[in-house]
């Protein structure tokens, strides 16, 4: 990693509560289906699509693959390095479901939102300012808190605050 200094406020987010989000977005999302296909924003959608799928009986996932995030900030211009597939667009668009496990600013969403008009947008989490790219969320962050995922963390031992053990 570079010299970057890492954001100020973080949310630190383990893997149980990352399932127990997912779970309460599928269950959100239950009365606004059926839906016939997922598609996931990588790399961060792949997860939750994953619990999602599962939790509504969806079958068929796809990926779009943006990069929209560099060194802990959100980059100026995306870059689609892949697209959803023929046969998924083909799908009626309201019987679609983006998933990504964050909207930050927008650009993401508003990208696929153009891209394919009409389907329904889901994320776990989401930040003032993308909000209204969003359909369906979780939980609200303040728009300077940085999000770890449970896949960015790993154990560590954590000494007593009083001192040695």
């Amino acid at each position: 990693m570079s010299d970057q200094k890492l954001p100020e406020k973080a949310f630190p987010v383990s893997w149980d509560q990352f399932h127990r989000d997912c779970r309460a977005l599928a269950w959100r999302l239950n009365g606004h289906g059926p839906f016939e296909a997922i598609i996931c924003i990588t790399r961060g959608g792949l997860v939750p699509s994953a619990i999602v799928a599962r939790e509504l009986g969806v079958r068929v996932i796809d990926t779009i693959c943006i990069v929209s995030y560099g060194e802990f900030k959100q980059l100026e211009n995306l870059s689609v390095l892949k697209d959803v597939a023929p046969n998924v667009t083909d799908i009626d668009p309201k019987k679609l479901l983006i998933v990504d496990d964050l909207v930050d600013t927008g650009k993401t969403a508003q990208l696929v939102r153009e891209k394919l008009p009409g389907v329904h947008v889901a994320t776990v989490y989401a930040k003032p300012s993308g909000r209204p790219q969003v359909d369906t969320f979780v939980t609200e962050v303040s728009q300077d808190t940085w999000i770890y995922f449970p896949w960015d963390l790993g154990y560590s031992f954590q000494p007593p605050i009083r001192g040695p053990i």
